[in-house]
């Protein structure tokens, strides 16, 4: 029961195209937003759509996956966890960051995509 403590899967769209970078001591890290649609009946009966964005990160081999298949638009699914970050902007204001880690990714779609 420990493992859905902290546990997000998501199936979504790929926003941006996503960036890749090595840090000094060789990891890779990959980031990306991804796009998740609700859709529901307002109260008015109509088909609504609800647009979610997840800000994406992802280490090592998974960041590999990523640079190698992940562009713009593509559907996938993923699981990870949250996590919380902050940091000083350049005007020394510090910000929070809420991302999701992905651990797993599986894509989706067809292969002519």
């Amino acid at each position: 029961m420990s493992t859905i403590r902290n546990q997000v899967q998501l199936i979504g769209n790929v926003g941006q195209e996503p960036t890749l970078v090595t840090l000094e001591s060789g990891k890779k890290v990959a980031r990306f937003s991804l796009a998740t649609n609700e859709f529901y009946k307002n109260t008015k009966g109509e088909k609504t759509q609800d647009t979610q964005w997840h800000t994406i990160v992802a280490w090592g081999k998974t960041a590999d996956l990523i640079e190698n298949y992940l562009t713009k638009g593509k559907e996938l699914a993923l699981s990870g966890k949250l996590k919380s970050r902050s940091y000083e902007d350049k005007d020394g204001i510090k910000r929070y960051v809420t991302e999701v880690e992905a651990s797993e990714i599986l894509l989706l779609g067809s292969k002519a995509e």
